[in-house]
């Protein structure tokens, strides 16, 4: 069966399937164990055909390009960190983050170890989108000022994060999903949070995390990691997507 040329139906047809054959069943009864079984996966050798395969279920909600939705419905992952992405599947599926949404297509069983090592070299390589969801941009120095005070010295000075520290590249980011995760970061709804970064930043305003996530979303990453206009996943050709106004050419064609 070639994945490339499924349906969006099929992949929720899938999921569906497996989670009642499966049971949905975790790799272990008790999450610190399936946490650190995922863990193993960062230092398993990917393969990126086996990725492509186990990406048709995230293609459903994170797009073929893995570029989420500006609104911030669903973050960028193309261009993520591999050992982030693996990351928050062990804390998804170890009950350390609350992701009601992530939560079933961690449950299956057959998403192991190696697929999820897979699966999260595919998504590194994407480039990313290069018109990602941005703030207001109206209070930029004030959220300059805070981002090279408290957010710098561990996401980069360019969000670029830290891929062997499981830091995780914010640069190009939607501005409305910035804002969504650093209110539950600081409101004590992500549990999987640096408990350092949750202290820094519980005195922030309104007006402080608008400010600094908006700065954060207009973080570019460089030329090279970012798509081409009009860009489209080549491995999956027919899948469906949001209609995007066609790139004029350079003579205005």
């Amino acid at each position: 069966m070639d994945t490339r040329r499924q349906p969006i139906g099929l992949a929720f047809l899938l999921l569906s399937l497996a989670l009642a054959f499966t049971g949905g069943r975790v790799l272990a009864d008790d999450p610190a164990l399936a946490a650190a079984e995922l863990e193993k996966a960062i230092h398993l050798e990917p393969n990126l055909d086996d990725g492509r395969k186990v990406y048709l279920l995230c293609a459903v909600c994170h797009q073929p390009e893995g570029w989420g939705s500006t609104d911030g419905d669903y973050p960028q992952i193309a261009g993520q960190h591999a050992s982030v992405i693996i990351k928050q599947l062990a804390d998804i599926r170890a009950r350390n983050r609350d992701n009601p949404t992530m939560f079933p297509f961690t449950l299956l069983d057959h998403l192991n170890l190696q697929q999820i090592a897979d699966v999260s070299a595919y998504i590194a390589r994407f480039p990313m989108d290069p018109e990602n969801g941005v703030g207001p941009g109206d209070d930029l120095k004030h959220g300059e000022r805070l981002y090279v005070k408290y957010c710098a010295e561990c996401h980069g000075d360019q969000g670029q994060g830290v891929a062997k520290d499981h830091m995780p590249l914010i640069q190009g980011q939607h501005y409305a999903y910035l804002v969504r995760q650093f209110e539950w970061i600081r409101d004590g709804k992500r549990r999987n949070a640096d408990p350092e970064m949750v202290k820094q930043i519980q005195s922030f305003t309104d007006r402080d995390v608008s400010a600094v996530m908006d700065y954060t979303s207009r973080l570019r990453p460089p030329p090279e990691r970012l798509a081409e206009p009009g860009f489209r996943n080549p491995d999956f050709p027919d899948f469906w997507r949001p209609q995007i106004p066609a790139v004029a050419s350079d003579d205005g064609q």
